[in-house]
């Protein structure tokens, strides 16, 4: 099995796709973190259902299908924080959003079933089948996603953890909010090409959370939640080649396991420090 996976190794494809699940995996693992903490699950999956309408409204045109799926998050993104900022907003705003792209995305499709090929392999995932180019297109994204989290970071966190006093002491909640939206569209964009448009979830969510069960300091979750990335994402693409399973069915099972290892682990090891106390 060693001798096969090192085989595997020297194709193109193979180090393509291990590149780009890195890429991947780090930039999801930053975000979601915050994702989590700021209860944006919803908004996560909006931008990648419009994102893939993006994607599908490309093909039809001849332009590249990522290039689709960065746009249609991206405007998606800026809809959402310039209509829905406040929670209470947030939600029906990003249901309004998700539906009307959705009825794009049937409406493209069905004007051109020629590219129902190409449309499933948005909607589960195509790892393997990500070109050189397109590494060139993820490694600029992945570089300016990490560069903003990085420069917002400190005024972000403060914003997520109490956005009225942050507020009050003349943080610009609004704009760090519309500007981590677009940040996140571009993490959704790049997830995609992983585990699709219908399990996009697993990489932006499951990490945050589950780093969030382990530790409570928020720099040292960040790191695991990047960890846990890519852990489920190299170590579902390297399965997959051994295997015919799918690459996403790997990724969404790892991550799984990894926050129910974290929560159950997590509440043994509380009542065992509550017995040893007593």
């Amino acid at each position: 099995m060693i001798d096969q996976l090192v085989h595997l190794l020297g194709y193109e494809f193979v180090q393509n796709a291990l590149i780009a699940g890195v890429l991947v995996a780090v930039v999801a693992g930053l975000v979601s973190r915050f994702v989590v903490a700021r209860s944006m699950s919803f908004a996560v999956h909006a931008l990648a259902e419009v994102g893939f309408t993006g994607s599908v409204g490309f093909l039809l045109i001849g332009l590249s299908p990522v290039l689709g799926l960065l746009s249609g998050s991206f405007i998606t993104a800026l809809v959402i924080g310039a209509l829905g900022l406040r929670i209470r907003e947030r939600d029906a705003v990003v249901g309004l959003v998700m539906a009307f792209g959705l009825g794009l995305g049937v409406l493209f499709l069905s004007l051109y079933a020629r590219y129902a090929t190409e449309a499933i392999a948005l909607l589960f995932g195509a790892i393997t089948a990500v070109s050189r180019g397109d590494l060139i297109l993820m490694v600029v994204v992945a570089a300016l996603t990490i560069v903003g989290l990085g420069v917002m970071y400190r005024p972000l966190t403060f914003a997520t953890v109490d956005p009225v006093v942050a507020e009050a002491r003349g943080v610009p909640v609004r704009l760090i909010s519309i500007l981590f939206l677009v940040l996140l569209a571009a993490a959704v964009a790049e997830a995609v090409q992983v585990v699709g448009v219908l399990l996009i979830l697993t990489l932006l969510i499951t990490p945050g959370a589950t780093a969030e069960r382990l530790t409570a300091r928020p720099g040292l979750a960040t790191v695991m939640s990047v960890g846990i990335a890519l852990l489920a994402t190299v170590g579902g693409i390297l399965l997959a080649l051994l295997t015919t399973v799918p690459v996403s069915f790997y990724v969404t099972s790892i991550a799984f396991v990894c926050y129910l290892t974290a929560r159950f682990g997590g509440l043994a090891v509380e009542r065992l420090r509550g017995a040893a106390s007593n």
